[in-house]
């Protein structure tokens, strides 16, 4: 079974949340679905290597380019290389490709995130949500390993000092309750058993990659 059918990947719109992994999860996502790809965010992303870029598209030139190649990368030039979301609204990208992948969040390249109230940007049109967890910041200090560690705090009710456990980063997720199918990251055996006996009390998927 491949990657896409174990996370139950849907046509139409996916939005990628978490940290630890999110631009990587998009990337072999969009080798594997058996169709034609957007990769956008509504957030900030670096283009993806070796996927043609369209920056301020029309639906014909979109058209177009999947006709050439299968994956495409729409975004709008912001600083420092990156791209913001792209000009044309979600309702119609999931018109013209069979998926659209997004990613919604940002996580300052920590493992480990909690979310403010104005995150993640998940688009409307999302019919699937995933959220990455990146198994490296287990068991080290929040203020070091979580992006917005005083939220996580707040959820977990846990110190900033305190480790970041298994338990505790289950217990942040079914509180801020975006999805419950979690792509766990980078765990050694023990991380995955301990983060999964923790996230099954709450109902949460996990499938480790």
């Amino acid at each position: 079974m491949q990657l896409y059918e174990r996370l139950g990947v849907p046509c139409g719109v996916t939005a990628v949340i978490g940290s630890g992994g999110k631009t990587t999860l998009l990337s072999a996502l969009s080798r594997e679905l058996p169709g034609t790809v957007i990769l956008t965010t509504t957030t900030h992303i670096l283009p993806f290597e070796g996927v043609p870029l369209l920056t301020a598209p029309t639906e014909d030139e979109v058209r177009t380019a999947l006709a050439r190649s299968r994956v495409l990368c729409l975004g709008t030039p912001a600083a420092e290389g990156k791209l913001t979301a792209p000009s044309l609204p979600f309702s119609l990208l999931e018109q013209l490709a069979d998926y659209v992948l997004v990613e919604a969040d940002g996580s300052r390249r920590l493992p480990l995130k909690a979310h403010a109230p104005h995150e993640p940007v998940i688009p409307k049109e999302a019919g699937c949500v995933l959220c990455v967890v990146g198994a490296h910041g287990f068991d080290r200090p929040i203020r070091e390993a979580v992006h917005r560690p005083e939220q996580f705090c707040t959820l977990t009710g846990a110190r900033p000092d305190e480790p970041a456990s298994p338990a505790l980063a289950a217990r942040a997720l079914a509180a801020e309750g975006f999805t419950q199918t979690i792509v766990l990251t980078g765990a050694a055996e023990k991380q995955r058993s301990a983060f999964s006996a923790a996230a099954l009390q709450y109902g949460l998927h996990i499938i480790s990659i």
